[in-house]
């Protein structure tokens, strides 16, 4: 194991690497070192501008893969977040290849993550007041519907360019409390449909957030479960999460009742498609706010 120091940071690795194409950007502010994609994730401060750089080839403690294989990921990820340029994702500026691997290099956002899992040992997720889930289960209803207006219209946009969400939870929003802005980032694993589950139990995406068809080989991969994806969302942002009784949700009772019908296991079930759910999720919106 080798202790890599950066400018203002410092991180471990599997083995002592070069960080010298990072240093040529700017100043590295801040890491985020415990993904389990096999990439590491820096903040660089070049002037007045900021980045996000993500990078593949290093060794990172907490990815069990191939490093080659998370290099390949990041590699088709560019085309990814080309075809789903929006408004809603954070912006690729460029991409960069080095000697160890691939980084891509995105416009600053100054949102915070909703699923800040490198931040769980200090701070309890629902109850400290430095957590972005609990500022955000704070924000009043209709913040946070406006907020999830914006995650519709993306998934809205990934349907409408042939595409699917995957792995995509709330570790993929970032919230803005200063400007009440909502991002989109992590669509790395997005594919063009059709395509199917083709890692059974293994396939990509917490367990919270999966959809029956997510646990079996084969199955199909498509709009009817990124409905079911958006269903769970909801109920972690304005709902009980896992407890999913009418008791704990904040908002009105036809709101429930559609992110109910979203979750059905039964894929017949469930919105046929985002735009379906979306235009019902709306119009019963419309009843009580206007935005």
């Amino acid at each position: 194991m080798a202790t890599i120091y950066l400018d203002q940071v410092s991180f471990e690795l599997k083995k002592k690497q070069n960080f010298l194409w990072l240093k040529k950007l700017g100043t590295v502010f801040c890491v985020f070192d415990q993904q389990d994609s096999g990439n590491i994730s820096f903040g660089v401060q070049n002037g007045e501008n900021k980045y996000f750089v993500k990078f593949a080839g290093a060794q990172t403690l907490s990815y069990e893969g191939n490093r080659q294989t998370a290099i390949d990921n990041l590699n088709r990820a560019v085309t990814v977040y080309r075809d789903l340029k929006h408004e809603a994702v954070i912006n690729l500026v460029k991409t960069l290849k080095t000697d160890d691997g691939i980084a891509l290099i995105f416009d600053w956002f100054e949102g915070e993550c909703l699923f800040a899992h490198w931040t769980f040992d200090k701070w309890n997720r629902y109850t400290h007041p430095n957590s972005p889930y609990y500022k955000y289960r704070k924000l009043s209803l209709e913040k946070r519907l406006k907020s999830i207006q914006t995650i519709f219209r993306f998934l809205l946009f990934v349907e409408q360019q042939n595409y699917v969400a995957v792995d995509f939870y709330d570790g993929s929003i970032l919230y803005d409390f200063d400007t009440d802005t909502t991002k989109i980032c992590d669509i790395d694993f997005y594919r063009k449909k059709p395509t199917v589950n083709d890692s059974g139990v293994n396939f990509w995406g917490p367990k919270r957030f999966k959809s029956p068809e997510e646990y079996i080989l084969g199955a199909p991969i498509d709009s009817i479960t990124n409905v079911y994806t958006m269903g769970v969302l909801l109920f972690g942002l304005i709902g009980g999460e896992s407890d999913r009784s009418i008791e704990k949700w904040d908002g009105p009772e036809e709101l429930y009742e559609l992110a109910r019908k979203a979750i059905r296991p039964e894929r017949e079930l469930r919105f046929q498609s985002i735009r379906e759910f979306y235009k019902e999720w709306e119009q019963a919106v419309a009843i009580f706010y206007s935005f």
